[in-house]
Order: C-alpha cells, then structure tokens, then sequence
C-alpha cells in the first residue's frame, strides 16, 4: 500500500478533526526523529503505511469505549497515540496512559500530545514496577516476547480487560512458549496492513 492510499482510506474513517490531529502528529514525529531514535529509519518513508494505519487498526478490534487505554512500551506512540486520537472522535469516554521509560520519547510523547489537542497521561518509568493501572485495555506493538506481554497484562489489567497486541509472523510459535507458563482465551485477529501479522485479542490472563 502506498502513503497516499494509506492516508486516503484513514481520512476516508475519520472526521476532519481527528485526521488534523494525525498530520500534527507526523509532522512531530518526522521532526523529533532527527535527534531522537523513535522509529526505524527506513521506515519514515512509509508513516502512514507502516506505522499510522497498522496501529489505527487496533482501535478497530477494541470494543471498549470507556475506562482506561494503557499503552506499554509506548516509544513513538504506536498504536497508542494514534489510537487516543480516534478515541477522541468516537469513544471519548476512554483515558489514555503511556508507559516509557525513555526519558527523551516520554518528552516527546508529552509535547506531541499536546499539540494534538489530547489529554494523556505519561508514565516514565518501566512497565514492570509501575503500579498495577487496572487498565480496561493494554496496547503494545513491537515491545517484546508474548510471555513476556503477559506478564505485564496480569499485573496491569482489570478484571475482565482485554490485552491487545500486534505480532508477525512468529506468533504461533509465541502463543506455544507462553502456553506453557500462561492461560487465557485468545482471539488472534488478521491484520489488515501486513501479510502474516495479526492483533491477539487476549484476555483472562493468569498463570498455569
């Protein structure tokens, strides 16, 4: 898909509000990244491809429109920055919360959101000793492995939340590794941006 034909078919799903709020955010995102590591390099290119419409995804399988949004290992502010800009459309009832222990990302995550126009709440601290959130969703993409996630997911989720995570080709192979320390129900959703790749829908999350 070419970036013209990605940011058509956002701008075709959102109001003119929230896509304003998205090319506020690329422009930040493409001037932060020229001191700050916040993407891949070769994929500044492909913005709204790569990194704009796969994580506008994950606000599509999420069903929640109210409580807390945690986003774990937030970085450039994938899925959750561009998730809390939908949100603001069509779900204003959710808050958000970034977790990043990057002292220069939470900056720019603090600064971009503000220029935004969105009010969120930026944590930098690491994930793991960051006090239990109670977080009705936790979105995290390209952090680390699923057993991993899931150890994150128990500590920070409320009863009855819902993890979402976006995975590659390798995601079968992680759902068997987790398996053995980790149950949950599980509903693995294709993604729409990249071949092999989807979002697992998790929830129940506790311990073998």
């Amino acid at each position: 898909m070419t970036e013209e034909e990605a940011r058509a078919r956002l701008k075709a799903d959102v109001s003119r509000e929230t896509f304003g709020r998205l090319e506020t955010y690329a422009r930040g995102l493409e001037k932060w990244q020229r001191t700050i590591n916040l993407v891949s390099p070769a994929t500044l290119p492909q913005l709204w491809a790569r990194h704009f419409l796969d994580s506008a995804q994950v606000f599509d399988v999420s069903e929640a429109r109210d409580g807390l949004w945690l986003d774990i290992g937030s970085g450039g502010g994938f899925p959750g920055l561009v998730c809390a800009a939908i949100a603001a459309e069509k779900a204003p009832g959710l808050r958000f919360t970034f977790i990043e222990s990057d002292l220069r990302k939470g900056s720019f995550l603090r600064t971009v959101a503000a220029e935004m126009g969105l009010r969120v709440g930026v944590l930098t601290r690491r994930i793991e000793e960051t006090p239990p959130q109670n977080a009705t969703v936790i979105s995290a993409r390209a952090l680390a492995s699923l057993p991993k996630l899931l150890g994150f997911a128990e500590r920070h989720l409320a009863p009855g939340g819902t993890a979402l995570f976006l995975k590659g080709a390798t995601h079968a192979a992680e759902m068997e590794e987790a398996l053995e320390t980790w149950r949950m129900t599980v509903d693995p959703v294709a993604s729409k941006t990249a071949e092999d790749a989807v979002i697992l829908k998790i929830g129940d999350v506790r311990r073998a």
